[in-house]
């Protein structure tokens, strides 16, 4: 898929942020859009401003994927794009935050690939779109359970891009370094010291999105240091890992 003009689109955490800025964007591009969210009000603010349609719901869930599917394809016919974008945050260590984001950050994507691929694989064409985070291809510092979903997250894009190319699933993974949206607002000033000097809008995200679709490529990086940022990482790992901890200190310093 090169445009989403005409296309059945899901974008998940479409109540703010970059979902909403996604939602917002596919619709101006001729998209027919749905809208989901945790916050089913959030979710209709976006939906009904974009003349989209809203489906509130946990979309990390099991059974709150198989709603959103089914909804989903009620409304749209046939999805044809799912832009698996609500992830979580969490900075501490607990149990339950680890649970929380392997649940939102990974295995939401799991859930809604198991139920979309059978329809896309059957009809030969299909497209998702995991918002992963530049996390995903780097790290995060202050955040161990953030840093390894992602990671996970990313591991879960390519391993479908490896195995369904060649059966028609375009797969591409979103990295955005800092992106000025609510979940930045909540970091940490470990976090704000990190991504706060290059943080851009939601809706320069949505722009990179769609030249990203147009372009067809599995990495849509919005900032493109983060391409630099991934090779230096693979070319000389303790060299990059010096680095990183090199910002570890500078943050703790800072308080």
């Amino acid at each position: 898929m090169r445009s989403v003009a005409g296309a059945g689109v899901v974008v998940t955490g479409g109540g703010s942020g970059i979902g909403a800025a996604l939602a917002r964007r596919f619709a101006a591009e001729g998209a027919r859009v749905v809208v989901n969210d945790l916050n089913g009000a959030a979710a209709a603010r976006v939906a009904e401003a974009c003349g989209a349609t809203h489906a509130p719901g946990d979309a990390a869930s099991e059974e709150g994927v198989a709603a959103l599917v089914a909804a989903a394809t009620e409304a749209l016919g046939e999805v044809d794009m799912f832009c698996a974008n609500a992830g979580v945050a969490r900075e501490a260590d607990s149990e339950d935050d680890w649970e929380a984001s392997w649940q939102v950050n990974v295995m939401a994507h799991v859930r809604a690939a198991r139920l979309l691929l059978p329809r896309w694989l059957e009809r030969g064409s299909g497209h998702l779109i995991c918002t992963v985070s530049a996390a995903g291809l780097l790290t995060m510092l202050g955040s161990a359970p953030y840093s390894a979903t992602k990671h996970a997250a990313l591991s879960f894009a390519e391993w479908l891009a490896a195995s369904y190319a060649h059966r028609g699933l375009t797969v591409q993974a979103l990295c955005p370094m800092g992106v000025r949206t609510p979940m930045l607002d909540g970091i940490s000033p470990a976090g704000e010291i990190i991504l706060g000097e290059t943080a851009i809008t939601a809706e320069e995200v949505a722009d990179a999105v769609i030249t990203g679709i147009a372009g067809g490529g599995f990495l849509i990086l919005p900032h493109p240091d983060v391409a630099r940022m991934y090779a230096g990482r693979a070319a000389d790992t303790d060299r990059w890992l010096q680095g990183m901890n090199k910002l570890q200190v500078r943050v703790e310093a800072a308080g």
